[in-house]
Parts: C-alpha cells; sequence; structure tokens
C-alpha cells in the first residue's frame, strides 16, 4: 500500500510506525484517564508503564518473529531488528508478567489495571493492524470478493501484488476496534475486578482464530500446516484460560456497590 508516509531529507516516516505511534498516544491517554480515575495512577507511572511495556512487546513480539521462521533470520539476523515484522502474541506474552511486576512493585491493584490495559491493548493493537495494512504485511489470501484489496507497491510485504487480496489488517483493526466498544459496554454494568480483560481475551482469540484462515503469509508458521497456525494455538490457550478463570475470578473480584469506580 504505502510503506512510507512521506520523505524529508535524511529522514524516512514509515506509515507502519507512524500509526504504531498513533497507537501509542492513544493508548497513553486512556490510561492516564481511566488510571487516575479508578485508581490513582500518577502521570509518572503512565509514562514508566508505558516504556516497560514498549520494550516487553518489542523483545517479545521479535522473539516470536523469530521462532516463525528461525532459519531465515539466522541468515539475514539484520532483518530481525530493524523490519517491521512482529508477532502480536509474542508481544502479549511478555508483556503481561511485565506489567503484572510493575503492578506488585508500585502497590497497584492487579485486577483493576488489567481491565484497564484490556482497553489499552485495544486501542494500541487496531491502530497496529493499520500499520500493518499501510506497509502490506499480514496479508490475506487472493479473493474475488468486492472487498479485495490490490498491492502495487513493490516496496510493500504483500504478495502476490496486483492481485486482490482479503483485507486482513483491515478485518482485523476492525474487529479489535469492535472489541473495544464491547469493553466499555460492559465497563458500565462490570460485576468483578478482571472481566473485562477476561472477555478481551476470549473476544479477540475468537476473532483471531477465525481470520487466520484468510491470511495469505503462509511463512508465518504452522503446527499442522494449513490448518492450525502458531497464533490459533495460542488463541485457543489463551482462550482456554480465560474461561477457567472467569468464574473463580467472578467470585474472588465481586464489586460491591459501595466500592463500584465511577465510569
Amino acid at each position: 500500500m504505502y510503506p512510507v508516509l512521506f520523505r524529508a531529507g535524511p529522514f524516512t516516516v514509515y506509515s507502519y510506525g507512524f500509526l504504531i505511534a498513533i497507537g501509542a498516544l492513544a493508548g497513553v491517554a486512556y490510561l492516564y484517564y481511566r488510571g487516575r480515575k479508578e485508581v490513582g495512577l500518577t502521570y509518572e507511572q503512565v509514562n514508566n508503564l508505558f516504556l516497560l511495556l514498549f520494550a516487553a512487546a518489542f523483545i517479545g513480539g521479535k522473539l516470536l518473529l523469530f521462532f516463525e521462521g528461525p532459519s531465515y533470520y539466522l541468515r539475514n539476523p539484520g532483518k530481525l531488528v530493524t523490519g517491521s515484522g512482529f508477532v502480536f502474541y509474542g508481544s502479549f506474552l511478555l508483556a503481561v508478567p511485565a506489567m503484572l511486576w510493575f503492578f506488585r512493585k508500585n502497590k497497584l491493584p492487579v485486577y483493576p489495571m488489567l481491565d484497564i490495559m484490556a482497553g489499552v491493548t485495544c486501542l494500541v493493537h487496531a491502530f497496529g493492524r493499520l500499520g500493518c495494512f499501510m506497509a502490506g504485511c499480514c496479508y490475506g489470501k487472493p479473493t474475488t470478493l468486492i472487498l479485495g484489496v490490490t498491492f502495487t507497491n513493490p516496496s510493500c510485504q504483500a504478495r502476490p501484488l496486483n492481485t486482490p487480496l482479503f483485507p486482513t489488517q483491515l478485518a482485523e483493526a476492525l474487529y479489535i476496534a469492535g472489541v473495544f466498544v464491547v469493553l466499555q459496554l460492559v465497563l458500565r454494568h462490570r460485576t468483578f475486578y478482571g472481566q473485562l480483560f477476561l472477555i478481551y481475551l476470549v473476544l479477540y482469540a475468537a476473532g483471531r482464530f477465525a481470520l487466520e484462515y484468510f491470511r495469505g503469509d503462509a511463512g508465518r508458521g504452522f503446527i499442522i500446516e494449513g490448518y492450525l497456525s502458531h497464533a490459533q494455538l495460542i488463541a485457543m490457550l489463551f482462550a482456554a484460560a480465560a474461561l477457567y478463570l472467569y468464574p473463580r475470578w467472578k467470585k474472588r473480584n465481586a464489586i460491591t456497590s459501595i466500592k463500584r469506580p465511577r465510569v
């Protein structure tokens, strides 16, 4: 599509990085607004948490990307660091323990913070998928549907060029935005802390599992070639864990009318 937004002398602004930055700003704003209202989060804590999560997400996303194609990245190590590729679940798997450590270190209530971070994740991820669309990565399979998108720029990652592809990036961005809306609606009637986080895990896992069948970048890695990708297996595990925890957290973290936060 448009991997490069513009160039100004020696500076190049890439669409993927630009949209990730927009998503990060939206995430910071949401984190500060909800965190200050619900748990008294300070601006300094917001900045420190986001820097920690950025580092954890970068490392985790790159690590899982490496394990999806180790032979390629061993031959081309520079591509792993400088390329725009990330694996969301890799970022998520490392970001979760990092933020749990931060919550406990700063004596923040873990379950309310997890609910807040579910919304933050949606915002950053949705903009990230728009960046994927602009860069052409995470592209879909060839399609004859009217909503197919044709990539023509040789510098984008989508293949094949000049062929209508299913817009998996846009579909996922729209789906994640829908999940964010659902979370905000549930927030008004939340019955226990951690509920939004668990709902997010289940909803995103279901959507990601389905969208994987429309993806055309076969190099992302499969457990069963053509049938079960790495992301689908992780999605199944996350959904199962969330469903297992739901009744337990509901009993443990019930919100009474006295301590219910303002929405």
